[in-house]
């Protein structure tokens, strides 16, 4: 009779779930359906101007407030960027609500790329954490400030994939790795629109910069990129492809030109890819005048081909120039524009201010803006921080210090550095607003264990004349903290390196206080992977911080004095020196693969020598053939043991799936993070492989001396790929691998029939 009761249950259970989730998609589809109403009754009621000027994007910086205030009224805008404040965004849409014929609201847009006040570390930190759970969170605290100020509409996330760490912006995307960056870009859309559009906390995300961006030559900003449609379609599409899975409102377009078309005017990548091939239907901007930067390319030449080129690849709105409302008409009355193009554009622009709930309330809540820094931000700010750290080095377990040590010099120009610290890209994160390193350290220790020089003023700094006074204080110190790094300007847009080393005289201060026998720890804080390999001889610990944002210091001083373990793992590889690049860990074999025993050191090279092939491989003879440091690697202050790495087959079909597990000790007698990473390798294919790839990763928490037992779940669709004519899930053997990085980690072998 029970058993007749449970049946009753749960099948009364699955009814009402069924109905339910039969209602929500119900309800769903006529939210679309009225959105879709709504939006084609009001295009019909558009005039040409009126649609033009909903296309058009602009900065108030070239208008004065009258000007602006005008053109709403005139409907000759439908968004402007880089304004904010309760007042003059409330008293702008009131305009547009009140006085301009049509009602249309404004969306305004912003750069919120890590942090709008409450500045969390840069994205290429935040890729180190492994971690989207706490990045989604981090974003959605974004979108809950900036919303606050009225901005609806991010620039974020920056997804391009770079093989360079030349290139500045790698500071702004999420490091080499297209399945890592895929994971973190689901995360960062869906923290920044949040749960439901209509709430006035939600942002729409813009995905960028579709695309290619990252592959600039010589890593230098803007430069042309040529990228093969393998490499394309296998790498640098896969995270906007996941951005786009994830309900990305947004695309913008990139300034590069792509294999020698612009991507502001490239087809192939805006219509045939973006729309056609993955029916994205959401909007498309261009970046900060990419459209009229075709002239520069010597793809148009002038305006008026630059806006036919735009709008014809897919471009539904300019950014900043004015090509659209300059030519857009007559390009109609000569017929070199079909006014159905015109109209799709509109309508992804006016379905996006319908989704948002823009009709219903365009304004802002004063009361909104009293969580800016607020405690639990801060507080989450400080968790991403510490995640963000990776403990590269760490000689006779140097680290951590202890909190009843006699006294510590602090050293380094980025120890004290509140707008260094934020990063790249900040447009309304404040310095006074940061904790630093040396603000943190002396709260743990008091300021009479401190003895701080900085001995360099700011980090390019070439003047020796502080190093007396450092070494002064390192001399009276048990232990010595050396903050090194970037300033936050060297690193972002426009901002590229030649060399990728330590910039200034830091080395040289590093060199002399090695000298002193005394336990020296140094912490980088930087936008982007330093070639530090002198730096890594010359320290006993070092922690990678990147640039950590608002409270980057209190996150430091908690990983130095070891309230919590390091946990952050590589997101990119480091290369020796910036001759080493590219150097990314999926490359492909080669037909010479390099190891230990072909490599010939030039040192080691006879002065006297015949024609001797010296091995013939893939190396070069000063940096071999490894980097400095492989992708996902970070050490903890435990250690970590892999075992029992079980397949639930040998084989599997191409529509099937591979259950892994493994155990991982933590064999140490501190409690702390890892994360564990599932690598493959397909040995054989229709084009050459990668040596390895990534395809999966968890973060789990271990208690000293603790074993956890983790499972993946590999679907065969993981190991599709583009071949140059297809994609395709191709039978033959692969190898598996699971450890705590990309050059480590337990084997075994598999097979798809």
């Amino acid at each position: 009779m029970y058993c007749q009761f449970a049946k009753r249950t749960l099948f009364v259970i699955f009814i009402f779930l069924v109905v339910l989730f039969t209602s929500s998609c119900k309800q769903t589809e006529s939210n679309q359906n009225d959105i879709e109403s709504r939006v084609n009754n009001l295009l019909s009621e558009m005039t040409l101007e009126e649609k033009i000027g909903q296309m058009s994007q602009i900065d108030p910086g070239y208008l004065s407030d009258d000007q602006m205030n005008q053109t709403v009224r005139e409907g000759k805008y439908g968004s402007f960027l880089n304004i904010f404040g309760v007042e003059k965004i409330n008293a702008l849409q009131k305009i547009a609500m009140e006085e301009s014929r049509l009602k249309i609201p404004l969306i305004i847009g912003r750069d919120v790329i890590h942090g709008y006040r409450t500045i969390f570390p840069i994205p290429l930190g935040m890729a180190a954490t492994w971690n989207p759970q706490i990045v989604k969170k981090a974003f959605r605290i974004s979108s809950v400030e900036a919303s606050s100020q009225g901005i609806r509409w991010t620039f974020a996330p920056m997804i391009d994939i770079t093989w360079d760490p030349r290139w500045g912006r790698i500071a702004e995307g999420c490091g080499e790795d297209p399945y890592l960056a895929s994971a973190l870009a689901k995360a960062m859309v869906e923290g920044i629109q949040g749960d439901d559009l209509t709430d006035p906390t939600a942002v729409a995300a813009c995905a960028k910069h579709f695309v290619g961006y990252g592959f600039a030559e010589g890593g230098r900003d803007y430069n042309t990129t040529y990228i093969s449609e393998p490499v394309l379609r296998n790498v640098v599409l896969k995270p906007f492809k996941a951005a786009k899975d994830a309900g990305a409102l947004t695309f913008m377009s990139a300034f590069n030109d792509l294999n020698g078309v612009p991507t502001s005017g490239n087809e192939f990548t805006l219509r045939q890819i973006l729309r056609d091939e993955w029916h994205y239907e959401g909007m498309v901007v261009s970046d900060w005048a990419s459209v009229t930067e075709m002239i520069s390319h010597g793809y148009c030449a002038n305006e008026k081909e630059a806006a036919l080129k735009a709008i014809t690849a897919g471009v539904d709105m300019e950014m900043s120039s004015t090509s659209y409302m300059n030519h857009l008409k007559s390009l109609i009355d000569e017929g070199k524009v079909n006014l159905t193009l015109i109209d799709e554009a509109v309508k992804n622009i006016l379905r996006l201010k319908f989704k948002l709930g823009l009709f219903e309330n365009p304004y802002v809540n004063p009361e909104a803006e009293k969580q800016i820094l607020a405690p639990e931000f801060l507080d989450h700010a400080r968790t991403v921080a510490r995640q963000s750290a990776v403990l590269l080095k760490n000689e006779l377990n140097t680290l951590p210090l202890s909190s009843d040590i006699s006294s510590v010099a602090i050293i380094g120009p980025l120890a004290d550095a509140p707008r260094d610290q934020l990063g790249t890209w900040v447009f309304d994160g404040k310095a006074e607003n940061s904790v630093t390193p040396l603000t943190a350290i002396k709260e743990v220790l008091g300021n009479a264990k401190v003895n701080y020089a900085a001995g360099m003023t700011y980090s390019r700094d070439k003047s020796k004349t502080g190093f007396a006074g450092a070494i002064a204080a390192a001399k009276k110190s048990q232990a010595i903290l050396f903050f090194a790094g970037e300033e936050w300007i060297l690193s972002g847009e426009g901002q590229s390196r030649g060399e990728i080393n330590l910039p200034g005289v830091q080395e040289e201060l590093i060199e002399e206080l090695a000298k002193l026998g005394k336990p020296l720890v140094v912490v980088v804080m930087a936008g982007r992977p330093l070639a530090i390999g002198n730096v890594v001889e010359q320290s006993n610990a070092l922690l990678y911080a990147f640039h950590g944002g608002s409270m980057a210091g209190p996150a430091l001083a908690d990983l130095i004095f070891g309230k919590e373990s390091p946990s952050g793992k590589l997101p990119v590889t480091f290369v020796k020196g910036s001759g080493q690049i590219p150097f990314y860990y999926y490359h492909n074999n080669t037909g010479r693969p390099a190891n230990t025993k072909s490599w010939t050191p030039i040192d080691s090279i006879p002065v006297i020598n015949s024609q001797a092939s010296l091995g013939y491989k893939s190396f070069h003879l000063d940096y071999g053939f490894t980097p400095l440091f492989p992708f996902g690697y970070g050490l903890s202050y435990t250690t970590f043991k892999y075992s029992n790495l079980i397949l639930s087959s040998t084989e599997m079909a191409s529509n099937g799936n591979l259950t892994i597990k493994v155990s991982v000790l933590n064999d140490g007698d501190i409690d702390a993070d890892e994360i564990v990473q599932l690598y493959i390798r397909d040995r054989v294919g229709s084009i050459t492989r990668p040596v390895k790839e990534l395809k999966g990763f968890k973060r789990i928490h271990l208690k000293s001396r603790e074993t956890v037992g983790v499972t993946f779940e590999l679907p065969a669709s993981e190991l599709e790929f583009f071949n140059g004519k297809e994609n395709v899930i191709e039978s033959g053997e692969f190898d598996l691998w699971i450890g705590p990085n990309s050059d480590e980690g337990l084997h075994s072998e598999f097979s798809i029939k």
